[in-house]
């Protein structure tokens, strides 16, 4: 099978979506409004949906990894942000060296958990 794919899109929920919206703008990503309950969160040409569907068993085993360039000007920009003091729940876990690469952790308002990575090559 020959993929010819421009880009992958998860669906993730959201416990308040407003609040996950305002998040997810902060963090940097640029929204494009869909209907009421769904957004269309994008950067540099990658994205994802957020939904207003709050399911627990999804949204506590959702994770999303994000390669990033260079994980440690990502990390302080995360630290810059301070998203642990303005988001309940927000959480950050610092950058660890694995043997494939490095990568940071990022828990958004809802619990869903971000890999931030950049790979060895």
């Amino acid at each position: 099978m020959e993929h010819k794919a421009k880009s992958i899109r998860p669906f993730i929920g959201a416990r308040n979506y407003d609040r996950s919206r305002r998040f997810y703008r902060d963090l940097g990503f640029q929204e494009s409004v869909l209907s009421a309950q769904m957004s269309y969160f994008h950067t540099d040409g990658l994205g994802f949906y957020l939904q207003d569907a709050h399911v627990p068993d999804w949204i506590d085993n959702t994770m999303v990894f994000l390669e990033v360039d260079d994980v440690g000007r990502y990390w302080n920009e995360l630290l810059a942000l301070d998203l642990p003091a303005r988001y309940e729940g927000v959480r950050l876990t610092p950058i660890r060296e694995h043997d494939w690469g490095r990568e940071c952790f990022l828990h958004d308002p809802s619990g869903i958990l971000w890999h931030f990575g950049e790979f060895y090559r």
